[in-house]
């Protein structure tokens, strides 16, 4: 028999950035909050000195232990779906922070169009200009009204940028500015300009100097090292939620903290939650935990697998495409890298940082006419100085060998001598596109694990098509003696690194019948439970998820604030 504890305001599953965020502005408003998050404790300190590509970027160490938990795979609902028994297409993060720890620190803004995606769409371009499948909607809330969101969490993190002129109005400019900019990425900037491009540095949680929060975190600058994707960040110059919003929710005194703390359900009776049910790892003890206010601040497939387990919240069926729990998962098409082979120029590349690049959003959103093209949305184009590390890197032309002597030679003089510009694509839901509970697969608790179906479209393959070639028409453009780009997009494949930007599952609308939140990230089902993260986005945009997941994070903490008050539905 679990046993029961003293019920308490609000309990958060999950303590990454939703769940970190939440707790900070929560507990300052004196609310009691519980933290359950499955993994171990973090700290700075447990990354000096440990620039290990072996431990960390290859054996994933800050990573969750798939032979514990996992996901099931299939492309389409004809086969058998089957477990992902070591990483591949993305990498989930595991302890506290979560992926906010071992992110770049890539920190967009969403479009404006995103948040309207179809009615924008109809108005400029007809009903027939969305395929009978792709099921893209609104969000409930628009980019003006979330952007005083967006302001907030750049200020908590003290994002490093400049103004994208192709993005929405801000209400103010980043907290400091944009990081160095290498000679790679000042060719990739001048080279736009006179393509009558937009070019600007892509807005980083790398801070570019010191700096000290409206919280009063001071952090210090980024040391360009290179370690930042797959790592923790020894010197705190990554925003992340261990030194950002955690310690801010510590101080006040109404934050508890606990680790290795496995929820394994969401107790609820009718439309409100009572509470929840973890295991204490360490004593495999089941503790129930009851609240006033139950949040779901994991990551998308955690918040989804949680809902469905608990029976809460109508599943997603994709025959009748009714329900909405589990509905309009979608990913990131990223097939648009145009790679440039220098015979004469060398690149400084192995020093860089997560998120030191130039971008460009010609081709993003809707900022370019679609009319005449067989897709809708689009891909931020980049150049990046990343610091490539040794072993994962050593690009070759094409026609050299793959192994032996020559290829050794090959990529001894090719390796600073590479450039890629690359397209980070939109990815938009269809109704075939879900997660669902697994028939078959359980974890080490015995709970079905969660079931992805996914592959790419027609509509994934003319984005990729279009983006590649406007990538290779800079890299020519900038010179390169050899451009290698493959256009083609093929199916989706769970095996090689792509992206771990999945998004979906429990979306955001203003309608109960086609979204499980509103835009407070409130359950339309549970008045009481909010779900906050990349689960809430009803597609995917052609950016990093972080800033739009830290933006609707502090948008539902303004709405928990007033559901403390005064109860019921928001909206």
């Amino acid at each position: 028999m679990a046993k029961k504890l003293p019920k308490v305001d609000v309990v958060v599953i999950g303590v990454g950035w939703g769940g970190g965020i939440i707790a900070s502005e929560l507990t300052k408003q004196g609310l009691h909050v519980v933290g359950l998050e499955r993994g171990k404790e973090r700290k700075t300190e447990d990354y000096y000195m440990v620039h290990d590509e072996l431990r960390y970027a290859l054996r994933y160490e800050l990573m969750q232990d798939l032979s514990k938990e996992t996901i099931t795979f299939r492309s389409n609902e004809k086969i058998r779906a089957l477990p992902m028994r070591q990483y591949g297409s993305f990498l989930l993060g595991d302890n506290l922070g979560g992926a906010g720890v071992h992110w770049n620190g890539h920190t967009f803004r969403f479009l404006p169009y995103d948040f309207q995606i179809r009615t924008k769409t109809l108005e400029r371009y007809g009903k027939n200009k969305i395929p009978a499948d792709m099921t893209i909607q609104d969000w409930g809330i628009t980019y003006d009204e979330l952007e005083p969101y967006y302001d907030k969490f750049e200020k908590t993190c003290g994002i490093s940028g400049e103004e994208n002129p192709l993005g929405g109005k801000r209400s103010d400019k980043y907290p400091t500015p944009p990081m160095k900019m290498s000679p790679q990425l000042v060719m990739f900037r001048d080279v736009t300009k006179k393509m009558n491009l937009h070019p600007y540095a892509l807005p980083s949680a790398n801070l570019s100097e010191p700096y000290t929060n409206p919280d009063g975190i001071s952090r210090a600058a980024c040391q360009y090292c290179g370690f930042c994707e797959r790592f923790g960040c020894e010197y705190g110059a990554k925003a992340d939620p261990v030194v950002t919003v955690i310690p801010v929710a510590l101080k006040t005194g109404k934050f508890e903290l606990r680790t290795h703390s496995n929820v394994r359900r969401i107790l609820h009776s009718g439309s409100k939650a009572t509470g929840v049910l973890y295991i204490d790892t360490t004593t495999g003890e089941e503790i129930e935990q009851p609240a006033d206010i139950v949040m779901l601040t994991s990551y998308v497939f955690n918040n989804v697998r949680l809902l469905l387990m608990s029976k809460l919240g109508k599943p997603y069926d994709a025959a009748s495409g009714t329900g909405v729990i589990g509905k309009n998962y979608a990913y990131q098409v990223l097939k648009g890298n145009a790679t440039g082979f220098f015979e004469n120029k060398e690149f400084n590349i192995f020093a860089g940082a997560g998120a030191l690049a130039m971008c460009l959003d010609d081709y993003n959103g809707d900022n370019f006419d679609h009319t005449d093209l067989k897709f809708i949305h689009g891909a931020n184009i980049s150049i990046s100085n990343f610091g490539l590390r040794p072993i994962q890197n050593n690009p070759v032309p094409k026609g050299k060998p793959g192994w032996g002597k020559d290829f050794k030679a090959a990529s001894l003089k090719y390796y600073n001598r590479t450039l890629s510009v690359g397209a980070q694509g939109a990815c938009m839901p269809f109704r075939h596109h879900y997660l669902d509970l697994d028939p078959t697969y359980k974890d080490s608790f015995g709970d079905p694990l969660i079931r992805l179906t996914f592959d790419f479209e027609d509509q994934d393959r003319e984005l990729a098509r279009f983006q590649v070639s406007r990538c290779e028409e800079i890299m020519k453009e900038m010179g390169a003696d050899t451009v290698v780009a493959n256009k083609e997009l093929g199916p989706y494949d769970i095996v090689p690194y792509q992206s771990t930007h999945n998004t979906g599952g429990v979306i955001m609308g203003a309608d109960p019948a086609t979204s499980a939140v509103n835009h407070y990230l409130q359950m339309w089902d549970a008045e009481n439970v909010f779900v906050v993260g990349a689960s809430a986005f009803p597609h995917n945009s052609g950016y990093n998820p972080t800033g739009t997941v830290g933006a609707l994070a502090y948008r539902a903490a303004e709405g928990v604030i007033k559901y403390s008050k005064q109860g019921g539905m928001l909206v």
